[in-house]
């Protein structure tokens, strides 16, 4: 009984989590890449010209997006590995419960 409440929780918990995180990876998208991204598109289109553009365009190409990647990736790892630990999760329980039914079964077997 105890044990289906932790397995209950647990699950609850990594739910919440993955929640979370998917929330944290929207924002990471549409608060940090889509503007940088944005600002490079303007600046290639013409807004801002000159040697002052071009490294402007080069930082945020060759720095910025890529660390935001990386923050991204991470964030996917994270949630692959929580969805990873809740099958095992998962997988315990069942077993479990498979070998709890078998004893019981062979406990009050009367033939």
């Amino acid at each position: 009984m105890i044990g289906k409440l932790l397995m209950r929780l647990a699950r609850k918990v990594i739910e919440g989590v993955l929640s979370q995180l998917n929330q944290l990876l929207g924002m990471v998208q549409e608060l940090a890449m889509a503007p940088m991204r944005m600002m490079i598109q303007q600046v290639t289109g013409g807004v801002w010209r000159g040697n002052g553009a071009n490294a402007f365009v080069q930082e945020v190409s060759s720095l910025m997006i890529p660390g935001v990647g990386k923050v991204a990736s991470t964030i996917t790892g994270i949630s692959n590995n929580l969805k990873f630990a809740q099958s095992v999760i998962d997988r315990a329980d069942d077993e479990v419960s498979k070998l709890v039914k078998s004893k019981i079964t062979d406990t009050f077997k009367f033939f």
